[in-house]
C-alpha cells in the first residue's frame, strides 16, 4: 500500500526504531526490497535518486515503482531523493510520488527555507510529504560540488519551523557513498539538534556508518535512514561473479534472478538493524 512519510516517521521518531529508505535503480532491486519488507512485515521507503530520475525520467520511474508500492502487503513510500529543481519535484508529484526531497542544502539558509516552504505547500496540498536538508552531507565520490557543512542546531530548528517539512536531513559526520563504515558521528551535535527540533530527523550515508552507531542513532529522533551503497555492492559484486562464472550466457533476467536474492538479503540485514 502506498503511504507518505507522514504515516511512517512521527511514530518512528518517538520510538526505538527507524524506517529504512533504500535507493533503488531499477525494477529488479526495487522488487527485491519490497519482497524483503514483506518477509519481515515492516514498512519501507523506495527512493529514486538523481541518477534514476535523469536516466528514466520521473514519470517512467513512478510508473515502474508505483506498481510495486500499490500491490505490496506492507506500507511503501515512494520517495524522490535529493532534487535541486522545483520543476522536477512537481513533475514527480504529478506522476504519483508520495514523497519528495527538495534539497536546498547548497543555498543560503533564507533561500533554502523560502524555496522549501513553497514545495511543502504544493506537496501537502496533494497529500504528499517533503524532506529537506539543513547543513550539507558530503559525497565520497560523484558529487564534487556538494559542500560538507555540519548542521547547526539553531538553523535546523528555524528550518523545520518555518518550512513545515515532514523530515529534516542532517549532517553530523555522515557521508554519502562510502564503501566502508568509516564515518565518525558527532553524537553531541545530534543531541543538541534533537533537543531543538521536534520534526523527525533523517540520516543519509548509512552504508558508511558502523552498526553500533546506527543502533545509537535509531534510539534518538532519527526516524529514517537512507541506504544505497551496500545494496549496489550486493548487486554489483554478485552480478559480476555470476557473469564471469557463465561467460557464455548473456540474458539479463537470467543473471538478475541469480543476483536479486543477495540484494534481498542485504535489505533484510538492514531491516533487522533498524527495527
Amino acid at each position: 500500500m502506498l503511504v507518505s512519510l507522514k504515516e511512517l516517521l512521527p511514530e518512528a521518531a518517538s520510538s526505538n526504531y527507524a524506517v529504512p529508505c533504500f535507493n533503488v535503480f531499477g525494477y529488479e532491486d526495487a522488487r527485491a526490497v519490497v519482497e524483503a519488507a514483506e518477509e519481515v512485515n515492516k514498512p519501507v521507503i523506495l527512493a529514486c535518486n538523481k541518477d534514476v530520475a535523469d536516466f528514466y525520467g520521473v514519470e517512467t520511474a513512478a510508473a515502474m515503482f508505483l506498481n510495486l508500492a500499490n500491490n505490496a502487503s506492507v506500507p511503501v513510500c515512494l520517495h524522490l531523493d535529493h532534487t535541486y529543481e522545483e520543476d522536477i519535484v512537481y513533475r514527480a508529484l504529478k506522476a504519483g510520488f508520495s514523497s519528495v526531497m527538495f534539497d536546498g542544502s547548497q543555498l543560503t539558509l533564507d533561500e533554502n527555507i523560502a524555496r522549501t516552504r513553497k514545495v511543502v505547500e504544493v506537496a501537502h496540498a496533494l497529500g504528499a510529504s517533503v524532506e529537506g536538508e539543513i547543513g550539507s552531507v558530503p559525497y565520497e565520490e560523484g558529487r564534487d560540488h556538494i559542500k560538507s557543512i555540519f548542521t547547526e542546531p539553531e538553523d535546523a530548528a528555524r528550518f523545520a519551523k518555518e518550512t513545515g517539512v515532514d523530515g529534516v536531513a542532517i549532517s553530523v559526520g555522515n557521508v554519502h557513498r562510502l564503501t566502508e563504515p568509516t564515518s565518525s558521528i558527532d553524537f553531541g551535535r545530534l543531541d543538541r539538534i534533537a533537543s531543538e527540533v521536534s520534526t523527525p530527523l533523517v540520516i543519509h550515508g548509512t552504508s558508511g556508518i558502523r552498526d553500533e552507531d546506527i543502533i545509537k542513532l535509531k534510539l534518538s529522533r532519527v526516524s529514517k535512514f537512507n541506504i544505497g551503497t551496500c545494496l549496489r555492492q550486493a548487486l554489483g559484486h554478485n552480478l559480476r561473479d555470476y557473469m564471469n562464472e557463465e561467460s557464455d550466457k548473456f540474458d539479463r533476467i537470467y543473471f538478475m534472478r541469480k543476483a536479486m536474492p543477495h540484494v534481498k538479503q542485504e535489505a533484510i540485514r538492514n531491516f533487522e538493524l533498524l527495527f
